[in-house]
């Protein structure tokens, strides 16, 4: 039997993410929980930014970001950018990251992620508590193991997800896409 419960941001587990932004004038490093696919042709993502974040009016002067998957090594880079506030200084070093330059935009990488995703604002949507910037993917850059044949592979258990205030691994694949449909030789 279920129980009925008040509306709320139940949607769980999320990718934990630090999304970069800014140029060599100003740059900072967020993390995100609310980030998703929506679009297929050209390849589109949202981020949903609140809007006291220092990253928001950075994120609106360049019209660019960047999402940087973290793996389970991370996990602490991750929450120190999620509670610090690039007001009170560079986030970088003091969540013990560094910058990287990025190749299709001005704003920085996390040059220890394994996957980074280079994005442009194309539309922006303002709801109640966030801003929400779609961004087009101009460009992946990954590590060597999260990349098999010339496509995003990412490895078992390599990546930290969110989900009611904790940070997860990814676990063990379950099985592939249209794996039913295979076993029913459809």
């Amino acid at each position: 039997m279920k129980i009925d419960l008040k509306p709320s941001t139940a949607l769980a587990p999320l990718p934990a993410v630090i999304v970069t932004c800014g140029d060599e004038a100003e740059s900072n490093a967020i993390t995100l929980a609310w980030v998703g696919t929506v679009n297929s042709e050209p390849p589109i993502l949202t981020i949903a930014v609140r809007y006291s974040r220092y990253s928001l009016p950075i994120i609106e002067r360049t019209g660019e970001f960047t999402v940087n998957l973290i793996p389970k090594e991370l996990v602490r880079s991750l929450d120190r950018c999620g509670v610090l506030s690039g007001r009170d200084g560079d986030k970088f070093p003091r969540a013990g990251i560094s910058r990287e330059a990025g190749k299709n935009v001005r704003c920085p990488s996390v040059k220890e992620s394994p996957l980074s995703i280079e994005c442009k604002v194309i539309n922006r949507v303002d709801l109640p508590t966030h801003a929400v910037f779609f961004g087009e993917i101009l460009g992946i850059r990954a590590a060597e193991e999260y990349v098999k044949g010339g496509r995003v592979a990412i490895p078992e258990g390599a990546l930290v997800t969110y989900s009611n205030g904790k940070y997860l691994e990814t676990g063990k694949m379950l099985g592939t896409y249209g794996f039913t449909a295979k076993e029913q030789g459809e």
